[in-house]
């Protein structure tokens, strides 16, 4: 036996990946410069100086269950609760681990979840731990989610699951249908609007809030928007505390830390108040549109708000064009299958609003000069 010894056959597998342009391996850091075209920091705040005092306790200490429940946690919970307009919120270590735990702790065996295709891992693995019967629709087709809620009515409970903003395809479904499917049918809504809070809607809530629907459970994140790291479950005070209890991916992890908790009490102040920087993203958002559709044609995919997925195909050629573009000093990463459905390869390539119009001319012309040597979209 080789030093791998049971582990000999991973190298023979991270090999076939290699050969099917799907590996993944650390990328060196952008060289200085390097104008980043694929982060989700949509505001810009990821790059400011951490807002909290250096008085408040570095760690938690244990889980929020034992002894690692601070004031700075319940501040933070109250002021995302009240930004939102629901009755309570919990602080969770990340967008994954609030979609797995929370979906885990409500679906049960018996009941049906109707998830949308293109649905975040994180929902995905939810759905299967809760052991659930889950019934997967196309992406945003309304009438075949409502329908799948219609054959449910034997379960003992049913649920619908989506993303308000699809962070690879930058679309989002009809919330305002899917709302009225759940009345109709006694389900419960789940939205996910990670990619959305702090960017879209009125004071940054979401696209919920835009068409005025109030999900039974809304995820949040805190390291897109808001530049923090985390995620948070919102809802009515017994979801929170069913949460609490059940959740095993809050239950058994310990509490965020403390300092981190005041910062985003402090972020969710600054960005429901931060229209202005909302207006610049638009502003931004819409001269990268119009620039890149006149580039790369029907490539760029429709979407709206800041994420604009220029579709390339596949694996290998997606790598390729990442890699001229890096050279031209414009990050924009490919994202390949998994993420994406095979023969989607793209760039998903995100506006932020602290881009100048200096830097949106230097990014269109990249692409452009990439498309003349070595892209046909």
């Amino acid at each position: 036996m080789t030093e791998l010894g049971a582990l000999r056959h991973l190298a023979a597998e991270i090999e076939a990946l290699e050969q099917a342009g799907l590996l993944r391996k650390p990328n060196a850091p952008p060289p200085a410069g390097c104008l980043v075209l694929c982060s989700n920091d949509y505001l810009g705040y990821g790059t400011d100086p951490w807002p909290a005092s250096s008085e408040t306790t570095s760690g938690a200490g244990a889980s929020r269950l034992v002894s690692g429940h601070h004031a700075e946690h319940a501040l933070a919970e109250q002021t995302i609760a009240e930004w939102l307009g629901f009755e309570a919120a919990l602080l969770f270590s990340s967008g994954y681990a609030a979609n797995v735990g929370a979906i885990a702790a409500l679906a049960r065996p018996g009941d049906v979840i109707v998830s949308d295709a293109l649905n975040h891992a994180s929902i995905i693995d939810g759905c299967r731990l809760s052991g659930a019967t889950v019934v997967v629709v196309p992406h945003r087709d309304a009438d075949a989610a409502e329908a799948a809620l219609e054959r449910a009515r034997g379960a003992r409970r049913r649920w619908l699951v989506t993303e308000s903003y699809f962070s690879m395809d930058g679309d989002s479904p009809d919330l305002v249908r899917l709302r009225a499917a759940c009345d109709r049918w006694d389900a419960a809504l789940f939205v996910d609007e990670a990619h959305a809070v702090g960017t879209l809607g009125p004071r940054g809530r979401g696209v919920s809030a835009r068409v005025g629907v109030r999900p039974d459970v809304l995820v949040g994140a805190l390291g897109k928007a808001l530049g923090l790291q985390g995620a948070f479950v919102a809802g009515p005070m017994v979801l929170r505390t069913w949460l609490w209890n059940r959740a095993r991916s809050f239950v058994f992890s310990t509490g965020i830390s403390p300092t981190l908790a005041a910062a985003v009490r402090h972020r969710v102040i600054r960005v429901a108040a931060d229209d202005e920087g909302r207006a610049r993203l638009e502003r931004v958002t819409e001269r990268l549109r119009a620039g890149l559709a006149s580039i790369v044609g029907d490539a760029l995919l429709p979407s709206h708000g800041p994420i604009l997925p220029c579709l390339v195909g596949a694996p290998e050629d997606a790598l390729r064009v990442s890699a001229r573009l890096r050279e031209r000093g414009v990050l924009v990463q490919a994202i390949r299958p998994p993420t994406v459905p095979p023969g989607t390869s793209r760039l998903r390539v995100t506006a932020h609003a602290r881009l100048t119009d200096a830097e949106l001319t230097r990014i269109l012309y990249a692409f452009m000069e990439t498309v003349m040597e070595t892209w046909n979209p």
